[in-house]
C-alpha cells in the first residue's frame, strides 16, 4: 500500500470529518451499509494526515450484489487453501504464502526442483547436435603422454578429436589449442567438473600453468571455449548432483557432489587416462537423466515422505 494517497484533481477536498457535508460517504461507509458506489465520487476527505478518501452520494449508491451460495463456498475453500501444503496436506495456523507448502515440504520441493532442472538440461544437451563434451586431464605430475584431451558429441556419443595435449607452453600443446578453437567454434561446451572438482581436469586448465594465481571468471578472449570460475559451461557433475539429491547436511537446499566429502557414493562415468571413453561415459549419463532410468539417492528429500517426487502439471 502507498504510504499517501494524493488528492483527485477536480473534487472538493475537505480537511475535516466535520466539514463533510451529510450525504457524502466514502466507499467504507457505503460497504457497511451493504451498498456501493452508484456513480463517480463529488467529493473528497483528508484523512491519517496525509492521503485523501473519495466521496459518494449516499443517494446515487446502490445495492452490492450478494454472494451466492455457492461462490461463497468456493471462497471459503480458497482461504481454507491458503492454510494448507498443497503437497502433504498439513492444515497451518498461518496462511502458506507462495507455493501453498509448510516448511518440510518446501525443503523436499526445493531439491527436487534442483533434480527436475537437472533433467530439463539433460534432455536440452542430448538433443543439441551442437553441444559436446570437453574432456580434459593435464595433471601436471603425470608423464607428458598421460596428458591429454578429448571431444565427444553428447547426442550420438561419438568421439569427434583424442589426442596428447603437449605440455604448458609446448608446440604441441599450441597445436592443440587452434585445433579446439576450429572444433568448438559455434559448439555448445559441457565441461566435466563443477567448482569443487579436479584443477587437471578443467579445460581453461589447458591455458595456464597450475597453481599460478587466480584468473578472471569468464568466458577466455581467444579461447570462448574455456571459462573459468564461472557457470558459462555446462558441467556434467553439476547436473549429475541436481538430479542425484544427495546434500552434505539434513539443512542445505542445495545439491552436491557426495564424493567431495565422501567415498560412499561412487562417481556414476568413468575417469581415467582413456579421456574418449571417460567423455562416452559422461554422455551416457546425461542420456540416462534425461530419461529418468539414473538412480537418485535414496535418501534424497523428496523420497523419504511418502509424498511424491512432485506435483502434477496444474495442480492447485
Amino acid at each position: 500500500m502507498p504510504s499517501s494517497i494524493p488528492p483527485l484533481p477536480g473534487l472538493t477536498r475537505y480537511t475535516r470529518w466535520d466539514l463533510v457535508p451529510d450525504g457524502l460517504q466514502t466507499k467504507t461507509m457505503l460497504a457497511r451499509q451493504g451498498l456501493k458506489p452508484g456513480a463517480d465520487p463529488v467529493g473528497q476527505v483528508l484523512y491519517h494526515g496525509n492521503s485523501y478518501a473519495p466521496l459518494y452520494e449516499v443517494t446515487a449508491a446502490v445495492p452490492k450484489r450478494r454472494v451466492s451460495p455457492a461462490q461463497r463456498a468456493v471462497l471459503d475453500r480458497a482461504r481454507e487453501l491458503q492454510y494448507q501444503c498443497r503437497r502433504c496436506g498439513f492444515l497451518g495456523e498461518e496462511p502458506l504464502g507462495k507455493g501453498r507448502f509448510c516448511d518440510p515440504c518446501r525443503y523436499a520441493m526445493t531439491l527436487w526442483e534442483q533434480h527436475h532442472q537437472a533433467q530439463l538440461l539433460a534432455r536440452e544437451l542430448v538433443a543439441d547436435p551442437a553441444a559436446v563434451l570437453l574432456v580434459v586431464d593435464v595433471e601436471p605430475d603425470s608423464l607428458p603422454e598421460a596428458q591429454g584431451v578429448a571431444l565427444v558429441g553428447v547426442r550420438d556419443r561419438q568421439v569427434l578429436y583424442a589426442a596428447e595435449a603437449g605440455e604448458y607452453g609446448s608446440p604441441e600443446r599450441g597445436a592443440v589449442l587452434d585445433r579446439l578453437d576450429v572444433l568448438l567454434a559455434g559448439r555448445r561446451v559441457v565441461e566435466e567438473p563443477d567448482f569443487m572438482g579436479p584443477h587437471s581436469r578443467y579445460p581453461h586448465a589447458l591455458l595456464r600453468l597450475p597453481n599460478s594465481g587466480p584468473v578472471v571468471s569468464g568466458r577466455d578472449p581467444l579461447h570462448p571455449w574455456a571459462a573459468p570460475s564461472s557457470a558459462a559451461n555446462d558441467s556434467v557433475t553439476r547436473i549429475w548432483a541436481g538430479w542425484f539429491g544427495w546434500t552434505d547436511r539434513h539443512s542445505s537446499t542445495t545439491a552436491c557432489a557426495p564424493w567431495e566429502w565422501s567415498g560412499d557414493t561412487p562417481m556414476p562415468w568413468s575417469r581415467s587416462l582413456d579421456l574418449a571413453a571417460d567423455g562416452q561415459s559422461m554422455a551416457g549419463l546425461l542420456h540416462r537423466i534425461a530419461d529418468g532410468t539414473e538412480p537418485v539417492w535414496e535418501r534424497a528429500a523428496w523420497t523419504l515422505d511418502g509424498y511424491g517426487v512432485g506435483l502434477a502439471e496444474g495442480s492447485a
